[in-house]
């Protein structure tokens, strides 16, 4: 019998089939401060990375992934390194390590850190390991409601103030907001057959 190749070396066919029959870690995410709730409920396999999952929380949860971003697992921290700004606490390269690795160790909730200017907290809540359902595509959005506030809207506070100006055709700077946003926002939109056809084209 051939030896077995080792996980590192696997091919991308390989890791790609590997993904497709791994169980499929459920994940519900909350948007921390804002209301009405911001929040999904998604299928992911339990071998993503997080740097893959980053990506899937960024078109899942609808922001444009034009900011700085850090996972918090444990009391450690998850990202993207930069060599030429070493920290004083260490960032984990995201690219390293797979969601399995705290399914195992039992952690059920970690939080992800999307705009360090905004500050908006995702809560990610490992809910339930399923097996693959026929059918059903391997990274997928079962369920959700409302919309993210608009980038760079600056923070909880300033999403409460959009809110606020947008709601009071009145308001000096009502005309100014709405052209900021491109003319309308829906604080209760959330089209989840649009988000799972670009979810759709993320290979695991």
């Amino acid at each position: 019998m051939a030896p077995r190749r080792p996980a590192a070396g696997r091919s991308a066919a390989e890791r790609r089939v590997a993904a497709l029959a791994a169980l499929r870690a459920q994940l519900r995410i909350e948007l921390r401060g804002v209301e009405p709730l911001v929040w999904r409920t998604i299928l992911v396999p339990e071998t993503i990375t997080l740097a893959k999952l980053h990506s899937v929380l960024q078109w899942t949860m609808g922001w444009m992934d034009s900011h700085l971003h850090e996972f918090e697992i444990a009391r450690r921290r998850y990202g993207v390194p930069d060599r030429d700004w070493p920290e004083e606490i260490p960032l984990t390269d995201e690219r390293r390590v797979r969601l399995n690795s705290f399914v195992q160790a039992r952690v059920r909730r970690f939080i992800y850190l999307y705009d360090f200017g905004d500050s908006w907290e995702h809560v990610v809540t490992i809910e339930d390991l399923v097996a693959p359902r026929p059918g059903l595509q391997p990274i997928v959005c079962l369920a959700g409601a409302n919309a993210c506030p608009p980038e760079d809207v600056g923070g909880v506070g300033g999403y409460e103030d959009f809110r606020a100006i947008l709601a009071d055709p009145d308001h000096e700077e009502h005309a100014d907001m709405l052209a900021w946003v491109g003319g309308s926002f829906d604080p209760s939109a959330f089209d989840i057959e649009a988000t799972n056809r670009v979810l759709k084209t993320i290979k695991p």
